[in-house]
């Protein structure tokens, strides 16, 4: 008997484990980008009458370089991180 496989919004499947390599990078650029961006702009230009539209004008720029930039640096953070934290503590 095999195991209904996971379902997301509706009965749209779940991707499998392999694409959370892509997609966690693409969720974290996205709202890194977003945040930053937003409160850049604030500082820079308060709230003015286009804000928004400057806003997401901003946002999809630097999402646009800010994913491939996860991509790439995640491996040497990773690594980074593994020479402070034991990534691989003992099994009790």
């Amino acid at each position: 008997m095999t195991r209904p496989r996971a379902t997301m919004i509706g009965n749209i499947p779940k991707l499998p484990p392999r694409a959370a390599l892509w997609v966690m990078p693409l969720f974290l650029s996205c709202l890194m980008s977003g945040i930053v961006s937003l409160v850049n702009m604030f500082k820079n230009v308060g709230w003015v009458e286009n804000f928004i539209q400057m806003w997401v004008s901003a946002w999809m720029l630097s999402w646009a370089v800010a994913f491939p930039v996860v991509l790439l640096v995640l491996p040497l953070v990773r690594r980074l991180t593994a020479v402070f934290v034991d990534v691989n503590p003992p099994q009790s």
